[in-house]
């Protein structure tokens, strides 16, 4: 063996992969995830906001009907404040500091803040006894407009589901979202945590006794925005899973473990690789793995397998890969806003990974043989695209990189500020914003926009709203693999 050759090799291998390892300041990008929920809030707005060209608005949201339905977070680039993905991207910021928060520093109390700004306005969405509220807004007053949420005057319709009219979708979601985080503040605010755990089991109930979904109900205001397409069941088991992590009471336990196989009914090809607001599969699969990977049950357990099924559907090299990538190797599946996949089946990837290296496990795709550290670099891979090592060497982060999206579909962005323009801006009087080939006003840093095409092409037009629209679904789950690349630069 020539040693010198072998040490010239060492050293070229390892300047490539700290060089790898360097090309994102992660950091960076985690403070910038973070900073996105910021603008995107509603009602009215803390003393420490920092992004100051967002000012309190819909402040009598529910005042017409006597609830306090005030505050939460406006979903994408409209005004509207949609409960059921408002409730996964919560669930997700929790999963997130649970899995990630110790390496999240100086953003965690940021991320703890962008929890709290959630679960204050579930406790509002659901004190009505045998109501839970799952929408403010009317989506087609809100979409003829182009205007900042501060000078809205659109319909602030409330609707809720009841006992005669279920939403078992929602309301699962969002007990989920309250009992993950009453994990997250149990350490730190114990009655706070006590207080979302306690609705969370309320709401469950609800969810659970009075089955049906909010698309029966409600179709003609919350479709075809955030219909349920994927049934109901499984976000009954998620919130029991979660209720289950919560509490470690057994009912959840059998709960989850004697109606798992309803799932079924709404399995179809690739659906282990679904992971969103709207699709639970993946999700409870590596969720509710944990307790038998950590506790070192045999690789039979249907669990498992399903988990294990899920790595098999989304890696490039696996034989039985359900999604696509395009070119650059972005992970890409039918639909709006694909970013949102890429970062929701990243983060699963990386919380399994994290399990599996605990029992040093590994997932068996046909003859391909995927480890632990295998699925933390798919996840990396995804991140770094979205971070801008990918052929346009664009940034898909707004605020990130030299190179980043100038005209997000974002109505409060895209406007002049309150401080710029102190006069109203009415229901039409923005449109000439909208229409306009001028770069926003207003960076929105940290938003991350539904991004390229299957081709790795993107137009940055603010028309083009399946490619330029930010939503908090998007950035929940990247929060948490931010938090642990910072902190482990390669793996």
């Amino acid at each position: 063996m020539n040693f010198a050759r072998l040490r010239l090799v060492v050293s070229v291998v390892t300047t490539a992969m700290v060089t790898k390892a360097y090309s994102h300041d992660y950091g960076d990008a985690l403070s910038k995830s973070i900073l996105f929920f910021e603008g995107q809030r509603s009602g009215k707005l803390p003393p420490q906001q920092r992004v100051t060209w967002r000012k309190d608005s819909a402040l009598l949201d529910g005042f017409q009907i006597g609830v306090d339905l005030v505050g939460g977070y406006y979903d994408a680039g409209d005004n509207l404040k949609f409960n059921f993905p408002m409730a996964f991207s919560t669930t997700l910021l929790a999963w997130s500091v649970l899995e990630f928060g110790e390496f999240m520093g100086p953003n965690l109390s940021d991320s703890l803040d962008a929890i709290r700004w959630a679960t204050d306005y579930f406790l509002k969405a659901t004190v009505v006894p045998g109501l839970v509220f799952v929408q403010v807004g009317d989506s087609y007053s809100d979409h003829d407009c182009w205007e900042r949420p501060e000078d809205m005057d659109t319909l602030r319709t409330p609707y809720a589901v009841s006992k005669q009219f279920p939403g078992s979708e929602v309301s699962a979601e969002i007990a989920a979202a309250l009992a993950a985080s009453s994990i997250v503040f149990r350490p730190i605010d114990y009655q706070y945590s006590a207080r979302l755990l306690n609705r969370a089991r309320t709401v469950f109930n609800f969810a659970d006794t009075y089955r049906g979904s909010y698309n029966d109900s409600l179709g003609p205001w919350v479709c075809p925005f955030y219909c349920d397409f994927s049934g109901y069941q499984d976000e009954l088991l998620w919130g029991a899973a979660w209720l289950f992590k919560a509490t470690k009471e057994p009912n959840y336990w059998n709960y989850v473990a004697e109606n798992m196989h309803k799932l079924e009914n709404y399995f179809v090809i690739g659906s282990c690789a679904e992971f969103g607001w709207d699709s639970k599969h993946a999700g409870i699969n590596v969720l509710v793995s944990e307790q038998f990977v950590m506790g070192g049950t045999s690789n039979s357990n249907p669990f498992l397998r399903k988990a294990d099924e899920f790595v098999c559907t989304v890696l490039p090299e696996s034989p039985t890969v359900s999604v696509s990538y395009s070119p650059g190797g972005l992970m890409f599946k039918t639909g709006g806003s694909n970013l949102q996949h890429a970062t929701a089946l990243s983060f699963l990837l990386l919380v399994y990974a994290r399990y599996l290296s605990h029992r040093n496990r590994v997932v068996h795709c046909g003859d391909v043989v995927a480890t632990p550290s295998r699925l933390i670099q798919a996840a990396r891979d995804q991140v770094d695209y979205i971070l801008g090592s990918n052929p346009l060497n664009m940034s898909y982060m707004v605020g990130y990189g030299k190179k980043f999206p100038q005209r997000i579909h974002h109505r409060g962005s895209s406007l002049p500020s309150m401080d710029q323009h102190p006069e109203r801006i009415d229901c039409k009087g923005g449109s000439p914003y909208y229409s306009s080939n001028n770069s926003n006003p207003n960076l929105h840093i940290g938003a991350v926009v539904g991004g390229p095409d299957i081709n790795d092409s993107y137009s940055d037009s603010r028309v083009d709203f399946v490619h330029s629209e930010p939503t908090t679904y998007i950035n929940a789950p990247l929060v948490g693999l931010l938090a642990y690349f910072k902190s482990h630069f390669y793996t």
